[in-house]
Order: structure tokens, then C-alpha cells, then sequence
């Protein structure tokens, strides 16, 4: 790889060599399936296809509150796609998200599939579907929103901007770790201020954007992602740290934090789900991501 100081952009960029990092491997600049592969398809309504990164455990907290508030309609099979494999390029995979990326849900209650991609549409389609976790007043909903699509719009800041030059980068780059390190303490401080005047984001009352916050930012504060947690200094973020214990003593959060989860401690690992039963063989107390 050539000198970051040095490197001049050609006048056409070809892909003629690998990216370099983690995902090296799995980093192309076309779209579209690698190989024929069919999608596993369960008893349940909802198939979740997804891998327990923080995108995919949104779905998988969001589900397991569902079902904690008693829509039994949302019980669901969780299948798992394993990224570093590829296997996300697979053509079933790519039928329900054309664009590669975990979490993918296929909604088969109806007539007809409904696929749903990118997890903070999952997020809001099921909110919708089972009207719970959103507020119904414009207001609230509103507010609610804000805050779910700041999250979208925020976190690749954190994962493939902070994450991958902090983390995963085959050399360290000093420009590209301080910018955006810069980006994600101005985060985590847009956090810290808000959750001084509220109890959950989006006001008083846990909503999906607590769960769609929560795997990237509770994480992060709490040190499980990319080991940053000292170069962070996330302990001076105290109203997120009260956040992020509170929503580690959710139930429906110690369930879906282990859902198609494949590193830590085998206990807290539930590589598929297919019952509500399959968590009773785990020890629910071993779920920090880092551990």
C-alpha cells in the first residue's frame, strides 16, 4: 500500500488490488449474488437472516420486546449469515437485500413475502405492524424518529469511519483516527446532553430509538466495541453510562444481545433462534459483547 503522505488519486479509480483490513476479502465494488444459495426457511411468520453486529441485534432486541409485551405474532426463526464468509452474496440473501448487508427480514404472514432491509426499517416496520414502541402522538412520534434516523445516519461514522481506521485499517492513518474520533466524542456528547433532560432518547418512554442506539452506543460506552473505550474516554459520558445500565437490565435485551451472536463466551452465544426455549440452556448473565 503506498505512502498516505505520498499517494495521489489516479484519474479513474479500477479495482485492481485488495482493500487491505479485516474485510478485505469480502470487499468488492459491484453488487449482486456470488453463488447460488437458498435461504432456510422456518415455522415461524418473521425469518431474520442477520449476524449479531450491533445492526443486527437492533432486530433481534426489537423482537424479543415484542414478545415480551405479548404479540406472540412476532415470534420469529433467526437464521445465521455469516459475513466473513460471504455468505451474504449468496442469491437468496441478495432476493431479500439487493444490497448485501445484515440484517434482512422476510415477513411471510400475509399473502405474499414482504422483504424488509436496512435495520432501521426493520425498526420501524414492525413498530408498525405491532404498534408498539412508537408513540402515536405526532409529536412523540416525531421526536422518536429524530432520533432512530439519527442513529442511522450517526453510526457509520462510528463503524466504518472510526471502527475501521481505529480497529481494522492495515496501517494506522493519524488523520483519518483523529478525524474521526473527533466525529464520535461530538456523538457520544449529543447523547450525554440529551439523556441529562430525558430518561430514554426519546423522552420518557423506551421507543425504538433506545434499541436502535443502544447496540452501537451502549457498546461503545461501555467499552465492548473496538477496544476504545479508554482512547474514548467514554466514562465521561455519564447520563449515556445510566442509560446503557438501564437497558442491560431489560430481559427482551439479554435475549436479543444473544441472538446470532458468535464470539465472547460460548454461553451467551445462540448462534439461531427457533423458540423461546433455545435460551434456557444459556447463561443470561455473560452478554457483555467484549467478554
Amino acid at each position: 500500500m503506498a505512502d498516505s503522505s505520498t499517494y495521489v488519486p489516479p484519474k479513474v479509480w479500477t479495482w485492481n488490488q485488495a482493500s487491505g483490513g479485516r474485510f478485505a476479502n469480502i470487499n468488492r465494488p459491484i453488487a449482486g449474488p456470488t453463488h447460488e444459495k437458498d435461504l432456510p426457511v422456518g415455522r415461524h411468520p418473521l425469518q431474520l437472516y442477520s449476524l449479531g453486529t450491533p445492526n443486527g441485534v437492533k432486530v433481534t432486541i426489537m423482537l424479543e420486546e415484542l414478545l415480551a409485551l405479548g404479540h406472540t405474532a412476532a415470534e420469529y426463526d433467526a437464521w445465521l449469515i455469516n459475513i466473513g464468509n460471504g455468505e451474504q452474496f449468496g442469491s437468496g440473501f441478495v432476493s431479500v437485500n439487493p444490497n448485501s448487508k445484515i440484517p434482512a427480514l422476510l415477513d411471510r404472514s400475509g399473502p405474499a413475502p414482504i422483504r424488509i432491509f436496512e435495520s432501521g426499517a426493520i425498526l420501524l416496520y414492525l413498530a408498525e405492524k405491532f404498534g408498539a414502541l412508537l408513540p402515536k402522538e405526532s409529536g412523540a412520534r416525531a421526536e422518536c424518529l429524530s432520533w432512530l434516523f439519527w442513529q442511522v445516519g450517526s453510526a457509520p461514522y462510528l463503524g466504518g469511519g472510526f471502527g475501521h481506521f481505529y480497529a481494522y485499517a492495515p496501517e494506522k492513518i493519524e488523520y483519518a483516527i483523529d478525524r474521526y474520533a473527533m466525529e464520535v466524542k461530538r456523538q457520544l456528547d449529543v447523547l450525554d446532553r440529551r439523556l441529562a433532560v430525558t430518561e430514554y432518547i426519546a423522552g420518557s418512554t423506551y421507543t425504538i430509538a433506545d434499541v436502535a442506539i443502544f447496540p452501537w452506543y451502549g457498546w461503545l460506552a461501555k467499552g465492548w466495541l473496538y477496544a476504545a473505550g479508554e482512547f474514548l474516554s467514554v466514562g465521561d459520558y455519564k447520563n449515556v453510562q445510566r442509560w446503557t445500565d438501564v437497558l442491560l437490565l431489560r430481559p427482551a435485551v439479554k435475549r436479543g444481545t444473544m441472538v446470532n451472536r458468535t464470539y465472547g463466551d460460548r454461553s451467551s452465544q445462540l448462534h439461531e433462534r427457533h423458540a423461546a426455549s433455545d435460551f434456557e440452556s444459556k447463561t443470561q448473565d455473560k452478554l457483555a459483547p467484549g467478554s
